[in-house]
């Protein structure tokens, strides 16, 4: 395995990065960005792993990189919001690696992949899963789409136990009748922060892959509030929020194709 550490600039800070890149054919390469506060190897190592077995078994480069405040890198973590700065001075830090790549793709997970659909315009192709589509102001909670609101009730009326509560008089029936029919009413509320992640990857030219984890509240968020039609969704239906165990072959054919030469 070919592996090695890399410093860059952003600003007045350091920052640092891993680049995989083994018998890499140096024409396309994929930019891993961190969501939360995750370091570069991702939670339980899983983005170094992702990271090996692309540049071993496929020749494909990966960059990973801590942002501003996180892991090694130095200064003030600017939030996922903010990272427009550390995502091009890491896209910068890959090229000045690799000068015979071609196109980079960037791949991020939750507040990541919102990060790069706000900030990835300089890319050539985007690869974003369950991106995170919550305001931080909002009161809004990933357990109360209508979705989840739907299957909670369902899921009372079939509970035998329930069911027991209901006909004994313990559970007012006219609360939940009007709990039963709120949740079938109920749309996904707009969200500012949607309208902002639709506005910006509408600006963006590149070929845009979006992943679902069907299972995951992340995921279910993001369906919720998204275009039933968009053709570039794909959906699996593990609970996975990173999509490791049985979805991580499909998460490779993924990147995979969004990292094939394009001429």
């Amino acid at each position: 395995m070919s592996r090695r550490a890399i410093a860059f600039s952003c600003g007045p800070d350091t920052l640092y990065g891993t680049l995989d890149c083994a018998e890499a054919h140096g024409m396309t390469g994929l930019l891993i960005v961190s969501g939360g506060t995750e370091i570069r190897a991702g939670a339980f190592a899983g983005m170094a792993q992702l990271a090996a077995r692309l540049a071993e078994e496929s020749g494909v480069p990966v960059f990973r990189f801590d942002r501003r405040g996180i892991g090694d890198s130095e200064g003030e973590d600017p939030g996922w919001q903010g990272s427009h700065d550390d995502i091009a001075a890491a896209l910068a830090a890959f090229r000045a690696a690799l000068p015979g790549m071609r196109r980079v793709v960037g791949f991020g997970v939750c507040d990541a992949a919102s990060a790069l659909m706000l900030h990835g315009a300089t890319l050539d192709g985007l690869v974003l899963a369950n991106p995170w589509t919550i305001d931080d102001t909002g009161d809004d909670s990933l357990g109360h789409t209508p979705g989840a609101l739907r299957r909670r009730y369902l899921a009372k009326l079939t509970d035998p136990r329930a069911l027991w509560r209901l006909i004994s008089g313990q559970v007012d029936l006219g609360k939940l009748l009007r709990g039963i029919n709120h949740a079938a009413q109920r749309q996904a509320a707009p969200s500012p922060l949607v309208d902002l992640l639709h506005a910006s990857l509408a600006r963006f030219t590149g070929p845009v892959t979006l992943l679902v984890a069907q299972g995951d509240r992340g995921g279910q968020r993001f369906a919720a509030v998204w275009p039933k039609d968009d053709p570039r969704v794909q959906i699996h239906p593990t609970s996975s929020h990173t999509f490791t165990d049985d979805a991580r072959d499909w998460l490779i054919a993924r990147l995979l194709d969004a990292t094939a030469s394009r001429h």
